[in-house]
């Protein structure tokens, strides 16, 4: 029998960085803006900010800080 397929992605597994720089530092565990999402730390290897975005936006997601990409989301209630 054939395993069942989880419904995580290689794109939220810390550790993973796109094309723009952009690295999966951990799970918040705190719901996200998208449907069925969650908060992920990211962290921009060209600046080193760090901020939260839907696991869904990850594979493309820019800096917001010194590469134009979107405002990060609120994951200051992560423990």
């Amino acid at each position: 029998m054939p395993s069942k397929k989880t419904r995580s992605s290689p794109t939220t597994v810390p550790g993973y960085c796109n094309k723009n720089e952009q690295k999966v530092v951990r799970d918040t565990g705190l719901p996200g803006t998208d449907h069925m999402q969650r908060i992920y730390v990211l962290h921009c290897m060209k600046c080193s900010a760090e901020y939260g975005a839907n696991g869904s936006d990850i594979h493309i997601r820019r800096c917001p800080h010194c590469d134009g990409g979107r405002p990060g989301l609120d994951f200051s209630g992560a423990s």
